[in-house]
């Protein structure tokens, strides 16, 4: 039974609830941004506590005593100290959500391969999906798949055949850039602007050859255009939201979003309070339903999908510190998030039914449910990845 508080009210009727747990467990639901399963309100305070004094050594260091945290969370969940960890994620009915490298030097790549793979290794029921096959079998056989993406590029220079190398690990999704300019292009935060540059399209073609996804997620206007112009497979923005609905860097322009439903791609939309709407503090899983929407009334109901990035699998304390410390590093204006606020409606990943009932009352028909929910993102993976 699902806790009565995880239950946003839609003021659904009985025969509309019924409907709406039946496709949450038949359907395959995907986050393409799943910073899950867990989030602060579910790890246990004694954890927090004895994190905060494996980091404290480190707080001269923000960047590293920021990152440390999520890594303990990982470790822990990984020995079984969190066994959270395993129900949370089955709380919520994700069938696929992806598990995600860190590519920002070589020291984070190699670290991050080995956070990501000690989460195969240590939890028999999740799988590494490569193929969309995959992502059915787990399905089928009751278990998680785990897809692995990531979100910088700038550890890799201009080493095109690091990208074989991570395509053979399992990487199936590539963000272009995160925020600010790089070596391939312009991300949202950048002034200039500037589109992909020459290295960009050829890192385009490479990633088209090798059958990893393009992602704009954190991409500029003309990086997203000019990557789905240069692409010969389905574009995506993992996670965005729509500017037409809240005018915010992270949003994808009426342009940007037809451009990549053009390339036969998905804009998945996130849950993130302050990229949705005005007041974080009052953003609703309604919020987020009017991005959903929008995008369908663009383009189509082929074209969108979910990528929540939001709650994070870390503690509140560590959350603060973030949004304080680090944030402004990486583009993010001042109290520009991310921080400790929540949509209402999915303060925890076992909320994500909130997702399928929100959709049954918006009047969708069960096959337009189960595109939004995994379908949509399950054909572009199978189109692209086999």
């Amino acid at each position: 039974m699902d806790e009565p508080e995880s239950l946003y009210d839609f003021k659904l009727s009985e025969e509309q609830e019924e409907r709406a747990r039946r496709l949450h467990d038949e359907n395959i639901n995907i986050d393409l941004l799943f910073q899950g399963p867990l989030s602060p309100s579910v790890i246990p305070e004694d954890i927090s506590r004895k994190i905060h004094e494996l980091c404290e050594p480190y707080k001269d260091d923000p960047m590293l005593f920021s990152a440390m945290p999520a890594k303990w969370v990982t470790k822990l969940s990984a020995s079984g100290e969190i066994p959270q960890y395993k129900e949370e994620w089955y709380k919520s009915g994700i069938t696929a959500g992806n598990r995600e490298l860190h590519l920002n030097d070589g020291g984070s790549i190699i670290t991050s391969m080995a956070e990501v793979q000690l989460q195969f290794d240590s939890s028999p029921w999740l799988v590494k999906a490569l193929t969309a096959e995959d992502i059915r079998k787990a399905k089928r056989d009751g278990r998680k798949a785990g897809i692995i993406t990531a979100q910088e590029t700038d550890g890799l220079g201009k080493n095109l055949e690091l990208l074989d190398d991570l395509h053979s690990f399992g990487l199936r999704i590539l963000q272009l850039t995160y925020n600010n300019q790089n070596l391939i292009g312009s991300g949202c935060a950048e002034q200039a602007n500037g589109g992909l540059s020459n290295f960009g399209v050829r890192f385009v073609e490479r990633l088209n050859q090798l059958g990893i996804i393009v992602d704009t997620g954190h991409c500029g206007k003309q990086t997203t255009l000019e990557a789905c112009r240069f692409s010969q497979a389905p574009v995506i923005a993992s996670h965005t939201g729509v500017e037409a609905v809240y005018p915010h860097m992270r949003c994808k322009s009426d342009k940007e979003i037809q451009a990549i439903a053009e390339t036969g791609g998905v804009i998945g939309i996130f849950a993130m309070p302050w990229f949705v709407h005005e007041d974080p503090n009052h953003t609703t899983i309604e919020h987020v339903l009017d991005h959903i929407e929008y995008v369908i009334r663009l383009v189509g109901i082929d074209h969108a999908g979910i990528g929540t990035d939001w709650p994070m699998s870390d503690l509140e304390w560590s959350l603060v510190y973030f949004k304080e410390q680090v944030a402004p590093r990486l583009g993010f204006a001042k109290g520009d998030g991310p921080s400790t606020e929540l949509v209402k409606g999915l303060e925890k990943y076992s909320y994500f039914i909130n997702f399928t009932r929100g959709l049954v009352s918006r009047g969708y028909s069960d096959e337009d449910v189960t595109k939004i929910m995994g379908g949509n993102w399950l054909r572009v993976f199978e189109q692209i990845c086999g």
